[in-house]
């Protein structure tokens, strides 16, 4: 018989008991097993967060109370070819605001300006940078401060917050307007500057960071600029610095050292005295241009420290353009400077004879139209050397009927003129030389035998700079495809000048060529006579030149009003010389421009002349080298 008991509703109710006894222990089987489950694995979580990830969680807190600062980079400097600095860094004490660290501003300011004077204009420019930035980068109050003024603001920087006084480094030319257009000069980062930029570098975000803004400063600026360092700092919960806690230098940027001799330059700008002129002067053996002068200059350390409006309007509106770089931007007629160009492309065309003689009237006919000759009664028969020696202009008018433009254009080009001249600075100029194309192009006008005739002795439409005109020179006296060079050593790296090609000229013609130009020199009928070096053992060839800057009408050659002593000053035409030495075996070539300076013979030759004699003898410098002044041929007129 059975031991369980059923009741009347047939359910035996001790059967039932030892059921729902073990479905609770079984329930409490799976929520002890789970309650387990779960503290084990919030136990391996939290042996995991203080054990193994405690060094991950614990920069993420350090990160939140330490900043990280850029260190401005040192400035590479920049030195002659001799080690004698043109631009180096100075000590530069200057205070930083952080507008964060600062509950007013305005107050802030006012303060401080009790130490330094700060004015209305600053202050409210002082606000619209803080404003224009986030609130945690600093912004510059004030530069190349004192140390006195420097000191107080120290010892009372307690009481402004906000308030960082730093000492930082600037630029500084020690030469001044002596290298001011070949160096160029800095100046603060612009937010032109920003947007303009290639390259998102934070660096040009600091406070006072200053870039290349003209010249060799500009055109390298990457490499001078170097690599920011980085400081970590630690700062409260109120963004106040604590301590440093590490930095890490910046690399600074690669020294330079360019080819200008800085005697050579000092010499060069002293013999242009007060005259607004130009001067290359170029090293035969390697290209090295060793000096480069634009005159009048200006000092480029007024634009590091910030130039003021009447100082810059006077910079501006001076007539003899000092801002502007007139050996590289300044683009002239080369006058007669050109002729080399004319017979160089005849003689390689075979369009004239070596003993060809050319009879000059004083004019040439062309249609109803009369190409003057400088020498109103004319040379009578000439003759290649002798077209050069004394600047034949019918002489040119007839070769250049023969040969056409093409052919001057193409030799133009080979001598570097109308061409790009690459140098590491900025404002180089390609000047023009003019071509049936350009015209047609430009002008939107057919080409005419007449501008044939004005090109072939550097008028018309031709354009060069004083920059080209010294490389045609130096590829005249050399025969080799002479390139200019104005880097001589990156961080004490020689550069290699390279191995210069031949021209491909007809060594024959180009003899011709110098002995004509030896001869403007130093023959008595030559233009450039009176310039001749006083040295017989060191001979100058060269070639004068005269470019109108005006049409002259017929009237006024009737009248004989034309005299450039007649005119103002900027209506007078300018005078060049391009030239080298010593003749028998060529070192040095120049060129030589002066505006409005009337005819090249009186103004430019006497220049290039002193030039190369203080470059030939060191010892010897332009203001003491005696001049010479022979009597001029009572009939000739130097162009």
């Amino acid at each position: 018989m059975s031991a369980y008991r059923f009741n009347a509703d047939g359910i035996n109710p001790a059967r039932m008991a030892e059921k729902n006894n073990r479905n609770i222990t079984r329930r409490a089987a799976v929520f002890t097993a789970c309650v387990a489950l779960t503290s084990a694995a919030l136990a391996f979580r939290i042996r995991q967060l203080q054990v193994v990830e405690a060094s991950h969680y614990y920069l993420l807190a350090e990160e939140n109370r330490i900043n990280l600062r850029l260190i401005a980079p040192i400035r590479a400097n920049i030195f002659d070819r001799n080690g004698k600095p043109l631009a180096v860094n100075a000590q530069n004490y200057q205070i930083l605001m952080v507008r964060e660290q600062t509950d007013d501003v305005d107050r802030i300011l006012e303060e401080l300006s009790q130490y330094i004077p700060i004015g209305p204009r600053q202050r409210e420019k002082i606000v619209r940078e803080m404003l224009s930035k986030a609130p945690f980068v600093p912004v510059s109050v004030a530069e190349h401060l004192d140390w006195r003024e420097f000191a107080r603001i120290n010892a009372n920087a307690y009481t402004l917050p906000g308030v960082q006084p730093e000492v930082g480094f600037s630029r500084h030319y020690p030469h001044g307007k002596l290298t001011a257009h070949v160096v160029g000069y800095v100046g603060r980062v612009t937010k032109q500057d920003i947007d303009g930029s290639a390259e998102a570098d934070p660096v040009l975000q600091l406070p006072g960071f200053q870039i290349g803004k003209a010249g060799v400063e500009k055109a390298i600026e990457a490499d001078l600029r170097g690599k920011a360092g980085i400081r970590h700092i630690e700062v409260n919960a109120l963004g106040r610095t604590i301590r440093e806690i590490k930095g890490t230098a910046g690399i600074a940027g690669d020294d330079l050292h360019l080819t200008l001799d800085l005697d050579l330059q000092a010499a060069t700008q002293k013999r242009l005295g007060t005259e607004s002129a130009a001067a290359v002067l170029i090293d035969l053996l390697d290209g090295d241009l060793l000096a480069l002068v634009s005159n009048p200059s200006y000092d480029p350390n007024s634009f590091v420290q910030g130039i003021s409006q009447s100082d810059y309007s006077a910079l501006l509106n001076n007539e003899h353009r000092p801002l502007y770089n007139k050996w590289a931007s300044g683009m002239y007629p080369p006058g007669s400077t050109f002729k080399m160009v004319t017979a160089l492309a005849a003689l390689e065309a075979g369009e004239i004879k070596t003993d060809e003689n050319i009879f000059c009237p004083g004019y040439m006919q062309l249609g109803t139209r009369r190409f003057h000759c400088w020498r109103t009664g004319g040379h009578g028969h000439m003759d290649l050397r002798e077209s050069l020696e004394q600047s034949c202009d019918v002489y040119y008018y007839n070769v250049a009927s023969r040969i056409g433009i093409d052919k001057i254009a193409d030799m133009a080009r080979r001598l570097s003129l109308g061409t790009e001249i690459s140098l590491p600075t900025t404002s180089i100029r390609d000047g023009l030389i003019p071509t049936r194309d350009w015209k047609t192009r430009v002008k939107g006008e057919d080409w005419w035998a007449g501008d044939t005739l004005n090109t072939c002795i550097g008028q018309g439409f031709v354009l060069t700079t004083p920059l080209q005109l010294a490389v045609m020179t130096a590829r005249i006296a050399t025969g080799r495809l002479i390139e200019p060079r104005l880097v001589r050593a990156r961080a004490e790296l020689q550069s290699s000048a390279g191995e210069t090609r031949n021209l491909g000229i007809n060594p024959h013609h180009l003899q011709l060529v110098r002995r004509g130009m030896l001869d403007a020199v130093n023959s008595k009928n030559g233009t450039a006579w009176s310039s001749r070096l006083p040295d017989s053992g060191n001979r100058m060839a060269g070639k004068t030149g005269t470019s109108q800057v005006r049409n002259i009408t017929a009237a006024e050659r009737a009248q004989g009003v034309w005299k450039n002593e007649d005119l103002p000053w900027n209506r007078r035409d300018h005078a060049l010389f391009v030239g080298y030495a010593p003749y028998e075996n060529p070192r040095y070539a120049v060129s030589v421009v002066v505006e409005h300076g009337g005819g090249g013979a009186k103004a430019a030759a006497p220049i290039a002349r002193d030039i190369l004699l203080h470059a030939l003898h060191r010892s010897h410098s332009p203001d003491t080298t005696p001049p010479l002044n022979p009597v001029e041929p009572a009939h000739r007129v130097p162009t």
